[in-house]
C-alpha cells in the first residue's frame, strides 16, 4: 500500500500565506510525488518538503482568482519498530490514511458579489481516505478513492470526495497522475457557504434571493498532475484541475453570480530526504 499523509502543517503554513484556500487543492496540489528511484532498506524515514505556487477561485463559486502558495509536505515512507508502511514493495491493494482540508475565511467585504452577506470563519475538516491500487505494471496503475471528513469552525457537517486517479510512469523520472473526481458535502456544510438566509438576501437589497440548499453531490471534475525528477530526488511539479458544481451548489445565488465553473494550476518545487 502507498502511503498517503496529509499533515495539518500544510494547513496551517498555507493558511498564513495564502488566506482562503480550498479543500480540493490539499488532494492533489498538497500531495507530494511518488518515487522514482526504490527506496533502499537502510531509510526508515523518507519524507518531502516544497513549497508551491498557484491561482485558484477566491472563494467557493467565485469568478475572480487569486494567487496562492502552499507547502509541500508528506512522508513517503515510516519504518519504526512494527510499522513499516510505503515504498515500491507497497503498491497494490488497499490503503489507509488521514484526511485533512481547510478552507480560509470568507469576507465579503472583500468581493463585491458577497457585499450584504454574513462573513465565514475558516473551517478545518478531519477525517480519513480508503484507497484501492490496481497495479497492472511497472508504468500503468490506477487507484479508486474515498474520502470523509467532518468540518468544524466557520462551518460544520460531513464533507468528502470520491475519484479515480490514473498514474502513467512515462520515464524513470517523469510521472502523470489523474482522473475524475466526485465531491460531496452535508447541508449544514452546504448551507453556509451556498445558502442565503432571508436577512442576508434583505442586506443584498435583493440582488441575492434567500436560498436553502439541501446536502449531496457538490462538484464533480478532473484532475491532472504531472511530476518530473530533474536531478536525483529534486523535482517539479505542474498541475491543473476543473470542477463544475452540481446540484443545490450549481442553483446556489452565489455561484449564480459568481461561476458555475472553476479551474486551479500550480507549480511546485520540492526535494525528497532520506534518513
Amino acid at each position: 500500500m502507498r502511503l498517503y499523509n496529509h499533515l495539518m502543517v500544510a494547513v496551517a503554513v498555507g493558511a498564513v500565506f495564502a488566506g482562503p484556500v480550498h479543500a480540493g487543492d490539499f488532494d492533489s496540489y498538497g500531495a507530494a510525488p511518488a518515487q522514482f528511484v526504490p527506496i533502499e532498506p537502510e531509510s526508515d524515514f523518507v519524507f518531502i518538503l516544497g513549497l508551491g505556487v498557484g491561482a485558484a477561485p477566491a472563494y467557493e463559486g467565485a469568478s475572480d482568482y487569486k494567487m496562492t502558495f502552499k507547502p509541500i509536505i508528506d512522508v513517503e515512507r515510516l519504518r519504526w519498530g512494527w510499522i513499516d508502511v510505503g515504498g515500491e514493495e507497497d503498491r497494490g491493494g488497499f490503503s489507509f490514511s488521514p484526511s485533512v482540508s481547510y478552507e480560509g475565511e470568507r469576507v465579503s467585504g472583500d468581493h463585491a458579489a458577497l457585499h450584504g452577506l454574513d462573513n465565514v470563519e475558516a473551517t478545518y475538516a478531519l477525517g480519513g481516505r480508503i484507497g484501492y491500487e490496481i497495479v497492472f505494471d511497472d508504468a500503468i496503475s490506477a487507484e479508486i478513492y474515498g474520502a470523509a471528513r467532518y468540518a468544524f469552525g466557520g462551518a460544520r457537517g460531513l464533507i468528502g470526495e470520491a475519484g479515480v486517479d490514473i498514474t502513467a510512469k512515462l520515464t524513470p523520472q517523469l510521472e502523470i497522475v489523474g482522473g475524475p473526481v466526485v465531491s460531496f458535502a452535508s447541508e449544514d456544510y452546504m448551507d453556509t457557504y451556498f445558502g442565503v438566509t432571508g436577512a442576508e438576501s434583505v442586506a443584498t437589497g435583493g440582488r441575492l434571493g434567500a436560498f436553502d440548499p439541501s446536502g449531496g453531490i457538490k462538484s464533480a471534475g478532473l484532475q491532472i498532475e504531472a511530476r518530473y525528477e530533474f536531478i536525483p530526488d529534486t523535482f517539479v511539479t505542474l498541475n491543473a484541475a476543473y470542477s463544475t458544481y452540481l446540484g443545490d451548489a450549481r442553483e446556489s445565488p452565489i455561484v449564480k453570480s459568481g461561476s458555475e465553473h472553476n479551474f486551479t494550476v500550480g507549480l511546485g518545487l520540492a526535494r525528497r530526504f532520506s534518513f
